[in-house]
């Protein structure tokens, strides 16, 4: 751009000319080659549209307020603002939780759910679960909600809370079917989707063959005509029976599984506890290392490429031939330092608990953590004859009968049979628990033969004075309890419903600390899988917290025979 013309004579001014021609907007040579493409680009696509021919990928136009019309005399031209040349980077897709798993979203509307009845009686919150989509409940739904309301079970209590929640939707207006109802209106608002009763009838007929007056045959014809009505929108049928989605599908209408509750996809993705460390690990770390001893341990500081990979509580070690090995535990994590703690070497018979010692690297480990007065919560997960009862036991008893430090052993677990049920069993809360505690009673022998030298009125005694320190309580009598000072041990913990976790873990008072034993391999409640079940649940919610650990119990010590079972059937 050109400068103004210097002034004759001294103290002259400018005139108001020269400023106006400084300030107006004027295009350069540059701006003007840069535009001139691109206006025939989209003088090219507006005559492809109206030929009919098919068009490449069109470029993305400029804002309407940006783009000045080509017959406005008089209006300056911006060049390079009217017509970027690269195009802003798109935001980033919001990921959905459809009535499944979470998937970004591909643009256009919505997707509408059609929930099954099951998927409510399972996860009472799953109504404000699926985000920016809508909800569509059919009546027959509804119909089997108020069939299951009654009763002290889980499910009826699942019933009740939806039914609450629909209330609560439900209120101050008519049901709209057009408009719907915001998801968001009771103060979730993580729903931006809206919720449709079904207000209307709807030509709904299931396929031939089908029985009409059977409830999963209705939902099925119900979302069939949804399908018609809403094309080409998506509509989705969510249900936790499996021959439901297969049904579904046969009839060419979209189902998906409702995978919100589960933690994890994939059971073999669960936390461990336990990290190897890399061969080359004291080269990379050794030269920033600081190490200090204190109360019989060793520290060290290491700062370096694994720290953002480790959590608290989390067990490291390092094997390498010829030298000797490594066993630590992360206990402190700043910054881009970490802090590794030697532990004490369990396998030793010095160190015996009870009488028991460490048979495996994982059981060193999960020793510590249940010696370890600092931590609260620990979580024991292995295949069957890896120790987790009998080291639970031994560390239990030591705490209580030797150290003092807690007052008793509070024993349960999830009453589900194997087989078929045998009924109701006589006797008081701790006598019908009797059956169910037999690996208890196993465990129990083992610890009480290491004292061979009382003889037997001494092992009697000593059995009668081990028992007064342990009781065995029932899962139903939880609510509003709260322990003091105690040592819980919840048996068989796979079995667990995330909920039943929180309600068991919530009753821990002041000086408690809670141990769940269970093995994934092994769930026996009809509804719930590897990802969904508690024990997963609490796994994955504490790992990192500095009171709390967790061990995946790698090699069976039970029997040679057990151990082969456990790998070959």
């Amino acid at each position: 751009m050109p400068l103004p013309k210097p002034p004759a004579t001294r103290a002259a001014l400018l005139s108001a000319a020269d400023y106006e021609s400084q300030s107006a907007p004027k295009t350069s040579r540059r701006s003007q080659k840069a535009a001139e493409p691109k206006q025939k680009l989209l003088d090219l696509h507006d005559d492809r549209a109206e030929t009919g021919v098919a068009k490449a990928a069109p470029r993305p136009a400029a804002a309407p307020a940006a783009r000045a019309p080509a017959s406005s005399p008089g209006l300056p031209v911006k060049a390079p603002a009217a017509y970027p040349i690269a195009p802003a980077p798109a935001a980033k897709p919001k990921a959905s939780s459809g009535g499944a798993r979470r998937r970004a979203r591909a643009g256009g509307p919505p997707k509408l759910f059609v929930l099954d009845t099951n998927v409510l009686l399972h996860d009472p919150t799953s109504l404000f679960r699926f985000e920016e989509h809508d909800i569509y409940l059919p009546m027959i739904t509804l119909e089997e909600l108020d069939n299951h309301k009654k009763g002290m079970t889980e499910v009826a209590r699942n019933a009740r809370q939806v039914s609450r929640d629909l209330d609560g939707l439900a209120t101050e207006g008519s049901l709209d079917p057009v408009a719907g109802i915001p998801l968001s209106k009771t103060g979730h608002r993580e729903a931006a989707g809206k919720l449709f009763f079904q207000t209307q009838f709807l030509d709904a007929k299931a396929p031939s063959g089908l029985p009409q007056g059977k409830a999963d045959n209705q939902i099925l014809a119900v979302v069939q005509a949804l399908v018609e009505r809403h094309a080409p929108r998506e509509v989705v049928l969510v249900s936790k029976d499996i021959n439901m989605r297969v049904k579904a599908r046969a009839l060419g209408l979209p189902a998906e599984d409702y995978f919100n509750d589960k933690t994890l996809d994939d059971a073999d993705l669960l936390y461990t506890g336990v990290l190897a460390l890399p061969a080359d690990f004291w080269d990379k770390h050794g030269k920033t290392m600081e190490s200090w001893n204190q109360g019989g341990h060793t520290f060290y500081r290491i700062v370096g490429p694994l720290v953002p990979s480790l959590l608290i509580n989390q067990f490291v070690y390092l094997e390498t031939p010829g030298e000797a090995p490594l066993y630590a535990r992360v206990t402190e994590i700043t910054g881009k330092s970490a802090v590794l703690k030697t532990l004490r070497d369990f396998t030793h018979a010095k160190n015996a608990v009870w009488g028991i010692t460490a048979r495996n690297r994982e059981q060193n480990f999960a020793l510590n953590l249940l010696m370890d007065p600092e931590v609260d919560f620990v979580t024991l997960s292995g295949t069957a004859g890896t120790g987790k009862t009998l080291a639970t036991l031994a560390c239990g008893l030591a705490q209580v009968m030797d150290d003092r430090r807690y007052s008793e052993i509070i024993v349960t677990r999830v009453t589900v049979p194997v087989g078929e049920d045998i009924g109701f069993l006589p006797g008081t809360e701790e006598e019908k628990m009797g059956p169910w505690m037999g690996a208890l009673d196993d465990n129990l022998e083992v610890l009480s033969k290491g004292d061979g030298g009382a003889g037997e009125w001494g092992r009697a005694a000593t059995q009668d004075l081990v028992r007064s320190k342990i009781k065995v309580k029932s899962l139903n009598f939880m609510r509003g309890r709260t322990f003091l000072n105690k040592f819980v041990i919840i048996d068989e913990a796979q079995n667990l419903t995330p909920k039943q976790m929180k309600t068991l873990v919530t009753r821990a008072g002041p000086g408690t600390k809670i141990v769940c034993l269970g093995n994934l391999a092994q769930i026996d409640t009809p509804y719930l899988t590897e990802g969904s079940s508690g024990l997963t649940y609490a796994v994955d919610r504490f790992k990192g917290w500095p009171h709390g650990g967790h061990i995946t119990l790698a090699r069976g010590e039970r029997s040679r025979l057990a151990d082969f079972a456990s790998d070959a059937l």
